[in-house]
């Protein structure tokens, strides 16, 4: 067994992930995912969490009929569901002793040169101070003017700025296949992924999940931006949590895009 050096770790959690299909909190999953990410945090890691799923649960918490279209409705359900995650995140890693921090991002706070400095500065504090910091977009204000539209990208752009080792996506499939899993049987995982090419970016189907807003192209194009900046990155299934171990010690799981050295 090959001993892993501490490294630097975004983890992605989409809504997916999180959530039923009836929109709800998979308690039992989210429970064994803060359970497993605090062991890996105990390990020596420095983990950060991007996690979705804010819209979806102010949207069980108003009791909406379901995902609102109008762009108030969703900010609103949006302010409600981001207290809730928090709220959850902080009771569950609470338990094992870490300590979360909500950062909210939009688009300005990417391109803006001033405050990107200012957001990996308080990142690297906070991850100095031993705490969990878990990045969302802030959909409450966000429009599509300065959105980042998605937490793939957000992902990959977090994992470039604090020179993270690795980057995880959690979703709902095993990693990137020849043609959709959930259309077509024959399609075949592909299990690393060593350039970008064309072709592989030709993989990426549609959106994803109905509560998601990502779908395999944002994470081909997350994984553009991370191994572009030298971090290796995994799709891989969040429903078994425990993959995660698996994911750290190296193991080939889901789909490994390396990381291009700069050099």
């Amino acid at each position: 067994e090959t001993e892993v050096s501490n490294m630097r770790i975004v983890v992605k959690i989409g809504t997916s992930t999180l959530a039923h299909s009836s929109g709800h909190l998979n308690i039992r999953r989210t429970e064994s995912l803060c359970k497993v990410i605090s062991d890996i945090k105990n390990a020596g890691h420095e983990v950060i969490v991007v996690s979705s799923g804010a819209i979806g649960m102010g949207v069980g918490k108003l009791l909406l009929p379901g995902k609102p279209t109008d762009m108030p409705t969703k900010q609103a359900a949006a302010a409600v569901g981001q207290c809730e995650l928090m709220y959850t995140y902080d009771k569950l890693f609470g338990e094992y002793n870490h300590t979360v921090a909500q950062i909210l991002l939009t688009g300005d706070d990417i391109e803006d040169v001033k405050r990107r400095e200012n957001c990996e500065d308080t990142l690297r504090r906070l991850l100095e101070l031993g705490a969990l910091p878990i990045i969302n977009e802030n959909d409450t204000v966000s429009t599509a003017q300065i959105e980042i539209g998605d937490n793939d990208t957000l992902s990959a752009i977090v994992g470039r700025s604090i020179q993270a080792d690795l980057i995880i996506l959690l979703t709902d499939i095993d990693g990137l296949f020849t043609a959709d899993p959930h259309k077509d049987p024959n399609g075949k995982l592909i299990p690393l992924v060593e350039e970008i090419t064309p072709e592989i970016m030709k993989l990426a189907g549609g959106a994803g999940s109905k509560q998601g807003t990502g779908g395999m192209a944002t994470k081909l194009l997350a994984a553009q931006i991370a191994t572009s900046a030298g971090c290796n990155m995994v799709i891989a299934n969040g429903q078994k949590p425990q993959i995660l171990y698996k994911i750290v010690d190296g193991e080939a799981v889901g789909t490994k895009f390396v990381g291009k050295k700069q050099g």
